[in-house]
């Protein structure tokens, strides 16, 4: 006997559908997990098999600006958290042990895809490196000076040579020389001749004009300024480019001079809003 259909029963099989319905796919499915940075929500995915974050503004600005962060994302993440607050995205993927090698520029290159193209991230993000995040930051914009909108760096590797190798007057590292000669496949010999530090880029960026801040403390042992930020400094003079340093004095001996208080966050704040809003 078949059970006569009643407004009622169709109520009932629509609102049964609907658990099935909510499981469908969402504009929230691709990231992997949730967590807490500083206040602000940070979303963990994957790209190119490496493990890589957003952090989320409040609300967010006007043509979605970002700020891409090489290593350390947690020193000196004042300024980031304050560019949050102006409605900055700030993102980040680990390309740890590469030393800015080429298999690095090709995950940078996949992150920058994935956001500006899926996610509608602005086409131009600052950059931002931290010790030897300046291999990547610089290796990256000569790659693609055209997708980058400014470039911050906090006491930059700017040349292998300098750091890890030592081979001049920083400390150098045995064990990170080691690692950086096996990233970019090549014998010592072939690495003091390679030319394509972040040093050689200098026409690069000076032929962009990407603007430029970089902050030292003139004690480093680690990452010796004069090997690095000021050479590139000289060089991107003699093209009639310039890059403003913020010079600390002394940084702490527990670092060899490499770390030390932030003295102007704002002006690094203001410099990054110049040329993202």
């Amino acid at each position: 006997m078949t059970t006569p259909f009643s407004p009622l029963r169709s109520s009932l099989l629509l609102l049964l559908a609907l658990p099935i319905c909510a499981g469908a796919a969402t504009a929230d499915d691709w990231f992997e997990k949730k967590s807490e940075w500083h206040g602000f929500e940070r979303l963990h995915f994957t790209v190119a098999e490496r493990p890589a974050y957003v952090v989320v503004p409040k609300e967010t600005a006007v043509g979605k600006p970002w700020v891409w962060r090489a290593r350390f994302p947690d020193y000196h993440f004042e300024m980031d958290v304050e560019l949050l607050n102006h409605g900055f995205h700030v993102a980040y993927v680990d390309v740890g042990g590469m030393f800015g090698n080429s298999r690095a520029m090709r995950i940078g290159d996949h992150l920058y895809s994935f956001l500006t193209k899926e996610r509608g991230f602005a086409a131009r993000p600052a950059l931002e490196g931290v010790s030897r995040g300046g291999l990547f930051v610089y290796n990256w914009s000569a790659r693609h000076p055209e997708s980058v909108a400014c470039i911050y760096c906090d006491t930059p590797v700017l040349d292998f040579k300098s750091w890890p190798a030592g081979k001049g007057e920083g400390i150098g590292s045995a064990g990170a020389w080691k690692q950086c000669l096996a990233a970019y496949k090549l014998s010592e010999e072939q690495a003091l001749k390679f030319s394509g530090n972040p040093l050689d880029h200098a026409a690069i960026v000076a032929k962009h004009k990407i603007p430029v801040l970089h902050i030292v403390s003139e004690n480093d042992e680690v990452v010796p300024p004069a090997e690095n930020t000021y050479l590139l400094q000289a060089g991107l003079k003699e093209r009639g480019h310039d890059l403003p340093v913020i010079s600390v004095p002394l940084g702490t001996e527990k670092s060899h001079g490499h770390h030390f208080t932030h003295p102007e966050q704002d002006r690094v704040v203001q410099f990054i809003r110049l040329h993202l809003e």
